[in-house]
């Protein structure tokens, strides 16, 4: 079924749904190995590209096929690659295309693990990183070298919520003759299309929003130019970080109900981001979808919505955060977001704490800053659980 001309609610509930002969509504899990050859000049033109069809799980598979096209078309990409997890995914993105003595510019908000993934592994190749507040233009701009080949952006940016100018960054970029790579994770391709903006390629945790259930760990990148495909899949395939099929199912059912749970964690966060605002235990709180966040018109204009992340800072830092994270009872004390549930984390100890503690500093990450990924709850029922947590601070 084509999806072209249909809204991304419509295309969330058919991309990617290749009915067979059998008319199954619901699309079959190949949960196999390997695929039978019609004989062996059939095997053998499967092998040398001359035909198309299914050879071995790692290289392709039907099930984690209609996944990667329901995403494609979500993301107004030309093909992705599902991956085993989001960090399978950022390693294969890196592992593309950086060689030894390469530079690159990443955003310091930015997931945790991503930092130590470049300032670990990579490093071992003569890799070089510049982390900046890729939400200031011209410090992004002053951190590009001959050498720099990527720029790397997350935005909303992981944790404080900082916005980075997709466009912009798109243009210098090209200029410079980088690749603009975009992590979408805290977004979906529901409010934001990086692809759109000039990015030239996308990845996600398949963890988070898009599958939105908490029990699946998956990642995927999209690419917009074959060629750029076709690098990142022949690295994947080498490399065997790919989904498996019945994780594949799983989020590609995840993703039917993707534009519906995305209002609901929207309009869920705009209600607690403004009740936070105003809270005597507040200190400051981080939300787009605030007149008071420093990029809220840049984010009303690359977003279809603000989403359902919310970072805040309690009045007497780290112990008093602690005090909130250890006394709600709704919203759960646990890492990931993007879930139907409201989950609460303390990010410079939880999935930031692999970063160095300078860099935190630089990022903004505070030690009393605490992450919520909003819920499709009731918010009044997650306002009532938070301000009871807030009020056993004493302040």
């Amino acid at each position: 079924m084509s999806t072209t001309n249909y809204s991304d609610q419509t295309k969330a509930v058919h991309a990617g749904l290749e009915h067979g002969p059998e008319l199954s509504i619901v699309p079959p899990i190949y949960q196999t190995s390997t695929f039978r050859f019609h004989s062996a000049d059939h095997g053998a033109r499967l092998f040398s590209g001359e035909e198309q069809g299914y050879i071995y799980t790692r290289l392709g598979n039907p099930t984690i096929e209609g996944l990667e096209k329901a995403v494609s078309v979500l993301e107004n990409g030309y093909k992705s690659m599902a991956c085993a997890s989001g960090m399978a995914a950022i390693h294969t993105v890196l592992a593309t295309f950086l060689n030894a003595g390469d530079h690159v510019v990443c955003s310091e908000s930015v997931y945790g693990p991503t930092t130590t993934l470049l300032n670990t592994f990579f490093k071992r190749f003569n890799i070089e990183v510049s982390f900046v507040d890729s939400s200031n233009l011209e410090l992004i701009k002053t951190a590009l070298k001959p050498a720099t080949k990527m720029i790397y952006i997350e935005t909303p940016g992981n944790p404080t919520l900082a916005i980075s100018d997709l466009t912009a960054i798109a243009g210098i970029a090209r200029q410079v003759g980088a690749l603009m790579v975009v992590d979408n994770t805290f977004s979906s391709p529901i409010l934001q299309k990086p692809l759109d903006f000039g990015a030239d390629v996308v990845l996600h945790s398949l963890t988070k929003f898009i599958n939105g259930h908490a029990d699946v760990v998956g990642g995927i990148v999209v690419a917009r130019t074959e060629e750029h495909y076709l690098q990142m899949r022949k690295v994947l395939n080498l490399t065997g970080g790919v989904i498996d099929p019945f994780n594949a199912f799983l989020v590609h059912r995840g993703i039917k109900t993707l534009a519906i749970r995305m209002k609901t964690h929207c309009e869920n966060a705009r209600k607690i981001a403004a009740f936070l605002e105003d809270h005597p235990a507040i200190q400051s709180v981080s939300y787009p979808g605030l007149p008071s966040h420093p990029q809220h018109e840049l984010a009303a204009r690359q977003m279809k919505d603000f989403g359902g992340m919310i970072s805040f800072e309690v009045k007497g830092g780290l112990e008093a955060g602690k005090v909130v994270m250890d006394n709600v009872h709704l919203c759960q004390l646990a890492v990931s977001l993007g879930g139907v549930e409201s989950l609460i984390q303390h990010p410079a100890s939880m999935t930031h704490a692999g970063m160095k503690k300078e860099l935190r500093v630089q990022a903004g990450i505070s030690d009393g800053l605490v992450r919520l990924s909003v819920g499709i709850e009731d918010a009044d029922e997650i306002i009532a659980d938070l301000d009871l947590a807030l009020n056993k601070t004493g302040r």
